[in-house]
């Protein structure tokens, strides 16, 4: 019988991605963490002690994330109910959600956060194609509240050093984040970030290569992306207003590539009552 105010990791797993994804809150304790240095994709880690301090910063419905499950997952997901948040705990915990195979982000890829725990990045102004899918990537499966800092080209290094940003889909030295041979920076998050076994990620991050290398043959959809990020970038004079509705573009390639690839679309659907078009 499934535990009260509890959800399970199947279910979760299909959630994540999403924009309606719920607030993920790690709750392990140090010693458990340190067994497991890994987050449940978009889980944000805090003290289960201070959960009477942190409750409020919590953005309903939320999911709390223990080791196995149990009583203190529990205790924190009725810690935030009487908030007024609504919570469940992750039935197994990160140990289940590990053993049945399913995607982790190892804490040791990510930069360093801020005091407000967010992870910053920054990257060249006017954004295209791997600006947007990085960002969309990152928010929707590692960080939901991830600070972006778009700047002139000449300033990414300065700015990263001076606000311990990550630099991204950049050229310079010792920088991680940027293309690879013939991958593109979107390739190489999914692959570090431990994504590369969510199928439907692996196929956009097909349609984002070809997008932004000019390698419109790797996907019948890169032209299709390329067109409507270059449209977007048309459309905004603001990076962030750009990245805002790049979200909800990138949202619906992400759920086509999961939900929608074995489905077309016809002209009529069907026959017209009477053999005429009303």
């Amino acid at each position: 019988m499934p535990a009260l105010n509890a959800i399970a990791a199947d279910k979760l797993a299909r959630l994540i991605g999403r924009p309606d994804t719920p607030a993920l809150v790690d709750v392990r304790t140090d010693a458990d963490f340190a067994a497991d240095p890994r987050l449940i994709p978009g889980a944000v880690r805090r003290p289960h002690a201070q959960v009477a301090d942190w409750a409020g910063q919590v953005a309903g419905p939320a999911v709390v994330v223990c080791a196995h499950g149990q009583s203190l997952g529990q205790g924190v997901a009725a810690w935030l109910r009487h908030a007024g948040i609504e919570a469940e705990a992750l039935e197994g915990g990160a140990a289940g959600w590990a053993a049945a195979g399913l995607p982790m982000v190892p804490q040791g890829v990510l930069p360093p956060r801020d005091a407000r725990g967010r992870t910053v990045w920054v990257t060249r102004a006017r954004p295209k194609v791997d600006r947007i899918a990085c960002p969309w990537l990152i928010r929707r499966f590692v960080d939901p509240e991830a600070v972006f800092l778009f700047v002139n080209p000449s300033d990414v290094p300065g700015v990263a050093e001076r606000f311990a940003a990550a630099p991204f889909d950049i050229e310079g030295e010792g920088v991680v984040w940027s293309h690879r041979g013939e991958l593109c920076t979107f390739d190489v998050m999914v692959e570090a970030f431990g994504l590369a076994g969510i199928e439907p990620l692996q196929r956009l991050a097909a349609i984002v290569r070809g997008a932004d290398t000019a390698r419109l043959d790797l996907a019948p959809e890169a032209a299709g992306l390329l067109a409507a990020s270059l449209g977007l970038s048309r459309m905004f004079a603001d990076d962030l207003a750009q990245l805002a509705a790049g979200m909800t573009l990138y949202d619906a390639f992400y759920r086509w590539a999961r939900d929608a690839t074995g489905e077309s679309h016809n002209w009529p659907a069907g026959k017209p009552r009477g053999g005429r078009v009303a």
